[in-house]
Order: C-alpha cells, then sequence, then structure tokens
C-alpha cells in the first residue's frame, strides 16, 4: 500500500469510526464471535489484535486471557482508538490492554512476543500482493505453536457462482476502492501458502455473501 493510500484509508476510518458500529457490526458480529470461540483463547495468553476497530474483540479477548494475560493491539486509525480505549475502559479491562497506532507492515512487535493473534474483517483490507508479507510478519511475531484466527470475507466455494450482492460489492470495490475498500480473499489458501497449519477453516454467510473462518497453527 502507496503512503498515499494509507494516508487515504487512515482518514477514511477515522472518519467513521464513530459510526462504523451502525454501519458494518450489526452485520459483522456474528461472525466475528465465531472467529473468537474457534481461537479458543485461554487464561494467562498473550494475544494481538490486528485492526481493532471499536474495540468489541478486544473486550472479548481481555476477558478470556483473565488477569493472567494480555491483550495488544494495532490499528491505522486514531480515531478507532479513542473509541476502543473508552469501551475498554468502560468494560474495566484497561490494565490488561495495550492498543497502539501504526501502519502495517512491518508489526511494531519483538519476535515471539504472542501466543494468539487475531483478525476480523481486516486482512481483506491489504493488497493481494501485500498479504504474504502481513502473514510472514504475524508468524515473526507468534510463538512457535501459536494460533492466527482469521475472519474474512471469502471467495465463493468452487463450483459456486458469486451472488448478486457480491458481483455488486466487487465492482465497487475495484472502482471506488475507498469507499467499499475490502475484497473477497482465499484465506485458506493464503495461509497455508504462508505455512500455517489449518486446525479450523469454516464459512459462513452474511448477506448471501461468503464469510470465511479460518484458525492456523504456527510450526514449531
Amino acid at each position: 500500500m502507496s503512503t498515499t493510500d494509507e494516508k487515504l484509508t487512515k482518514s477514511f476510518y477515522d472518519r467513521i469510526s464513530h459510526s462504523y458500529d451502525t454501519i458494518a457490526d450489526s452485520n459483522e458480529h456474528v461472525a466475528r464471535e465465531k472467529g473468537l470461540t474457534a481461537l479458543a483463547i485461554r487464561e494467562g495468553e498473550t494475544v494481538l489484535e490486528i485492526g481493532y476497530g471499536t474495540g468489541h474483540s478486544l473486550v472479548a479477548l481481555a476477558k478470556a486471557v483473565g488477569t493472567t494475560g494480555k491483550v495488544s493491539g494495532v490499528d491505522i486509525s486514531d480515531g478507532m482508538k479513542t473509541v476502543s480505549e473508552k469501551r475498554v475502559s468502560e468494560a474495566g479491562l484497561s490494565d490488561r490492554v495495550e492498543l497502539m497506532v501504526a501502519n502495517t507492515p512491518p508489526l511494531p512487535f519483538e519476535e515471539g512476543s504472542f501466543d494468539v493473534v487475531s483478525m476480523s474483517f481486516t486482512l481483506e483490507l491489504f493488497p493481494l500482493e501485500t498479504i504474504p508479507t502481513v502473514l510472514s510478519e504475524i508468524k515473526r511475531v507468534l510463538k512457535p505453536g501459536g494460533r492466527l484466527g482469521v475472519v474474512c470475507m471469502a471467495l465463493p466455494k468452487e463450483g459456486k457462482k458469486d451472488s448478486f450482492l457480491e458481483k455488486t460489492y466487487k465492482w465497487m470495490h475495484q472502482h471506488f476502492p475507498h469507499i467499499v475498500d475490502c475484497q473477497p480473499i482465499n484465506a485458506t489458501g493464503f495461509l497455508e501458502e504462508a505455512g500455517f497449519t489449518l486446525t479450523v477453516d469454516d464459512t459462513m454467510e452474511i448477506w448471501t455473501m461468503p464469510v470465511a473462518i479460518v484458525v492456523g497453527t504456527n510450526p514449531a
């Protein structure tokens, strides 16, 4: 992603940060929650969320890791950070959550820092040619045996055609990428190519569009 594209993306998410839940979360939350369940977070784990948005997953993750765990988050938007910090604070979980704003990749963390990395409706925001670099960075910051959970817009299963809504969505992404900024991707293929061992590979639908729920393990 070019510097100009990063600035446009950051500006867009800063503008919608206080209304994002109304725009998108009412549709996304079921898939996001299924993804968190699939990750099976344990007490005491260190977790990173990339693209934490308005902070719903941060609260769930912080509750799951307990008082002995830690949750870190990185997002491109200062506006999202403000909204998330408020949500985490109101949940009384600020002591176990640390948030930052940064463009990624690279990830601003040391090698082997986390037991778990979680991404919900974030991986598909990156240009296709950048996704392998993102996954390489995630492998770097994950501990051996650590888990990556991805929830994202997915391509139709082999033999199935795009729904009318998905065709429209793809057309909008192609012609107006800063309004419809994500695209369906083959998350399973990307994770396997990056060297993750898949333990969960599931799909569901949101408004006739397929959504992937994938968990991969970082080989020891």
